[in-house]
């Protein structure tokens, strides 16, 4: 069965408008670096995760997937229910890199009706999406270096291999949704990065 959802959130992420010209920059990312603010040893580049959709008001612990429930409040790595019935998914927000291939990632999540969210935990393990598979949704946390970002409509597309769902989003006009289009500089990273507590010191000894 094919979920309704938005045809421009795969042609938006397929076709970033991203120029391609190298920054020799990026070279700083591929050996290993020490972080001089968390101290932790980086592998080249890294993503960003927010733990938990902004509603969420209980303990900061996952429990296991396995243990959902559907009318309680519950959060997972994946999925998060809130007892009054609103229902979040754990995704995925790739903003293109300029100057280098690939993408950066945000790990966020996204808001559900609680029908698609049944059937995505339904089809979870099953590996079963199709690539015209996916639904509406809110975007469901703020980011630190943007404007106000929930409730940013989008398109939540499942993937195949248990990967988490891609988020594309709608409003073209605010600077996370034109990030995503036209991607982002290696000055832009690194300050996405310091704002989260993270500073390139330099390479691991």
């Amino acid at each position: 069965m094919k979920w309704p959802w938005s045809k421009r959130g795969r042609e938006a992420l397929a076709s970033p408008r991203n120029d391609r010209t190298v920054d020799p920059r990026w070279e700083l990312f591929s050996e290993s670096w020490v972080c001089s603010t968390c101290e932790i040893l980086h592998d080249g580049l890294f993503d960003l995760s927010v733990f938990a959709p902004a509603y969420w008001s209980g303990e900061e612990v996952y429990e296991r997937n396995s243990a959902i429930r559907m009318d309680e409040d519950f959060l997972s790595e994946d999925f998060c229910v809130l007892s009054e019935g609103h229902y979040f998914i754990r995704c995925v927000l790739e903003l293109p890199l300029i100057g280098r291939t690939g993408r950066f990632g945000y790990g966020v999540w996204a808001s559900s009706s609680r029908e698609n969210f049944e059937r995505y935990v339904e089809h979870f393990n099953a590996d079963s999406f199709g690539r015209d598979e996916g639904w509406f949704g809110w975007f469901a946390n703020d980011l630190k270096g943007y404007p106000a970002c929930l409730k940013l409509k989008c398109d939540v597309l499942p993937q195949r291999r248990r990967q988490r769902p891609v988020i594309s989003l709608h409003d073209d006009h605010h600077p996370l949704v034109i990030e995503q289009r036209n991607g982002i500089s290696f000055d832009r990273l690194m300050e996405i990065y310091q704002l989260n507590g993270h500073v390139r010191a330099g390479p691991a000894s």
